[in-house]
């Protein structure tokens, strides 16, 4: 499977298909490839629009989720409440079909992963996440100016983002809701991460999810006047 034409908002800038920097994750990735060889196992590219005004920070890809599709928060239940959510307030436009042919095509928002490759059990390691943010998530922020706002799902996605921007994470504690302003003026808005898990445990519910880009919309609103 090929990366589709506009797929990504910064095509220069994606890992090759055989990224080696984490050896672990490299013999996570070439195991799933022997046992399902349909799959995308590679890592996954950001994916949205290259003009985007809002840069949506997520972790890593899921095992039967974008691992498998090759689109981030695509196949699997998180994919669900973030694409109708960005649907609900015109930030994406077409139909979520959980397939990365469907259509669906983002506006004025860009999806960036802090590790591109899938994790055993959906977690990587401290070195892997400095590893793939300083060769690929930072420098993909650096790529998309018109980014204004930033959206972290999860603690790891706001770690990263704080790093990516020079900042000290004492200075900036994650909490659902809480908005940072970071070195250089972008905004950082934290959100519990949309998972399974979360949703069924009623961490995060659709509200308090849909609030976290209520809020984004109305910075981004904002910062432009």
């Amino acid at each position: 499977m090929d990366i589709p034409s506009g797929f990504s908002p910064v095509p220069e800038l994606e890992a090759p298909r055989d990224c080696p920097l984490c050896p672990r994750l490299v013999g996570f990735r070439e195991a799933l490839r022997e046992e399902h060889p349909g799959w995308w196992n590679a890592p996954v590219p950001h994916f949205g629009d290259p003009e985007a005004w809002l840069a949506i920070c997520g972790l890593a890809p899921g095992k039967q989720g974008a691992n498998r599709t090759g689109r981030p928060f695509t196949g699997d239940f998180a994919g669900l409440l973030l694409y109708e959510t960005l649907l609900k307030y015109g930030l994406a436009e077409g139909r979520f079909e959980a397939r990365p042919d469907d259509g669906l095509k983002l506006k004025g928002v860009a999806i960036l992963n802090s590790v591109k490759c899938v994790p055993p059990q959906n977690k990587p390691t401290p070195e892997e996440i400095t590893t793939c943010t300083g060769a690929y998530f930072r420098p993909a922020l650096a790529a998309l100016p018109g980014v204004r706002i930033l959206v972290a799902l999860g603690r790891i996605a706001h770690d990263a983002a704080v790093r990516s921007a020079g900042g000290r994470l004492a200075a900036y504690p994650f909490g659902h809701l809480a908005e940072h302003v970071l070195p250089g003026g972008r905004i950082l808005i934290d959100s519990y991460h949309c998972s399974r898990y979360n949703q069924n445990t009623n961490r995060l519910s659709a509200p308090m999810f849909e609030a976290v880009f209520e809020k984004a919309l109305e910075l981004g609103s904002s910062s432009r006047t």
